[in-house]
């Protein structure tokens, strides 16, 4: 068949090409007027600090598991953003009535990414690895119940327990607990393989982690909308501020300038989300050296800190004044921030009956984060209303803390945010920095432990708050509350924090 164009056609369409090409040559953009633009499937999320590693199952920075935990790596169990235990790679657990046997149904069809299927040969390899002899674990003591394990099948997993663990269930569901491919197991610190939802890509040292949709995910109940993600770590507060309003960066989940969160007020494109964390920040005491062996100098520095003047002058005014090793989060919570009032001249009268009516000196081990700095000058000047006078030592986090600090315990006073959830029973540990210890605290736990039943577990709980909020073995100041700062149509981040991390499964772009 032959085609005909009439002179008038021609014409038409030549001025309609030389119309295109002079438009274009000026640099004025001609949009498809049915075109639509594909769908965003990469993120970019900010963090103030780089994890000196991947591995969860061997470091204890939170920094590892915000960056991996659900997202490379699962566990047995997973915490809700609720803070609740959920099945994961177990579908189900039976408890015996004497609380010391449990029995686990593994979820089957599961394969790590490198294609090694998990089985409970495979559970069995990391619980033993977590609590053997030279084992690394950082929350080692979870596993310390284990007496034995037995897998009569792939898909069952026996544990006999040596004595009732209550918490047992919940620290399964912990980036520590995490299940490891055996083959892969020494080289997860810099090249993590799990059988999360995104697979590691690349980590280029001091700058980014990337990670890529796993497209073998085994749950085929959640729909990962992200095809990459990368985690940029940036410490300088200005530096994250420009990132975000530059678009460098997607979200920052916990920004680390409190002072500038109000500079994003009415931002048309960046939301601000302020929600909980479990980051509780307490100025530790050496309780085994002079003068804070004695109860009465400690409930002293108690009564000499305005908790409102800390948190507005180290946090901006964003934080929750507390009373016990304790946060509003968590089962059983009591506010005991009226047990030691600020009372500047109870706090003199103290001092004095402790045999300290003229002040005494000591030194502040800080690490060089912007909130302890800030707290330390803040109590500091507190201190200096009762006579005492404190001097302020900054030492590099993490690792000069840890060896000075953490482990020898050659320190007067410190000051950390603990990030660890329901861990009060960090004041049972022996040895534990604090060198704190008192046979009543130690028992309450223990019946925690022993116990399976939630309502009994709070009200112990509530006992042990009491005790610590008595004994002020630490000075108990504020709760750190999650500052987040993200692209408004990115949807899916976890506006509170029961546990420290940047879950990615349900991270979306809005249309």
């Amino acid at each position: 068949m032959q085609t005909i164009f009439s002179w008038s056609q021609v014409s038409r369409r030549g001025v309609i090409a030389l119309a295109l090409a002079l438009a274009l040559g000026a640099g004025v953009a001609l949009a498809a007027p049915y075109a639509q633009a594909a769908p965003k499937t990469a993120a970019t999320i900010g963090m103030t600090v780089e994890p000196g590693g991947l591995d969860p199952t061997i470091g204890a920075q939170v920094m590892i598991g915000q960056v991996t935990w659900q997202n490379v790596f699962e566990g047995l169990t997973t915490i809700d953003k609720a803070g609740k235990v959920q099945p994961q790679l177990a579908t189900s657990w039976d408890v015996s009535p004497d609380g010391k046997t449990y029995t686990f149904k593994l979820r089957q069809g599961v394969k790590f990414h490198n294609g090694v299927a998990f089985d409970s040969s495979v559970a069995k390899f990391t619980l033993d690895r977590a609590r053997g002899a030279d084992s690394v674990n950082p929350q080692k003591r979870y596993f310390a119940s284990i007496d034995t394990i037995e897998t009569p099948d792939a898909a069952t997993l026996v544990l006999k327990l040596k004595q009732p663990t209550g918490s047992l269930l919940y620290w399964f569901g912990w980036p520590a607990a995490v299940m490891v491919e055996p083959s892969t197991a020494a080289d997860n610190k810099t090249n993590p393989v799990g059988t999360g939802p995104f697979v590691f890509s690349n980590w280029a040292k001091g700058t980014k982690v990337d990670l890529k949709k796993n497209a073998d995910y085994w749950n085929k109940d959640v729909s990962v909308k992200l095809e990459t993600a990368s985690f940029r770590f940036i410490n300088d507060p200005q530096a994250q501020s420009a990132a975000l309003t530059a678009g460098d960066v997607d979200a920052f989940p916990e920004f680390g300038a409190p002072e500038l969160v109000a500079s994003f007020e009415g931002n048309d494109k960046l939301a601000t989300v302020i929600g909980n964390t479990e980051l509780k920040v307490v100025a530790g005491m050496n309780n085994a050296r002079k003068p804070f062996s004695d109860k009465k100098v400690r409930q002293a520095l108690m009564m000499a800190v305005d908790r409102a003047m800390v948190v507005e002058g180290a946090w901006s005014g964003l934080g929750t004044p507390i009373g016990s090793h304790y946060t509003p989060n968590d089962r059983g919570y009591k506010d005991l921030t009226g047990v030691y009032p600020y009372d500047v001249e109870k706090a003199k009268a103290l001092l004095a009956e402790a045999g300290y009516p003229n002040g005494f000196s000591f030194t502040m081990k800080a690490p060089q984060m912007a909130y302890a700095q800030r707290s330390s000058q803040i109590l500091q000047a507190l201190f200096a209303e009762i006579g005492v006078t404190m001097n302020i030592e900054t030492t590099e986090f993490p690792a000069k803390w840890v060896a000075d600090v953490l482990k020898a315990a050659d320190y007067d006073m410190t000051i950390v945010a603990h990030a660890e959830p329901m861990d009060i029973d960090i004041y049972a540990r022996d040895p534990y920095y604090f060198n704190y210890k008192n046979p009543e605290f130690n028992a309450i736990l223990a019946k925690v432990e022993a116990s399976t039943d939630a309502s009994e577990q709070d009200k112990l709980y509530g006992e042990a708050q009491t005790i610590l909020a008595n004994d002020v073995p630490a000075l108990f100041l504020f709760v750190m509350p999650k500052l987040g700062i993200w692209d408004k149509k990115l949807k899916g981040l976890w506006e509170n924090e029961p546990i420290p991390s940047n879950v990615l499964t349900e991270v979306f772009w809005e249309e």
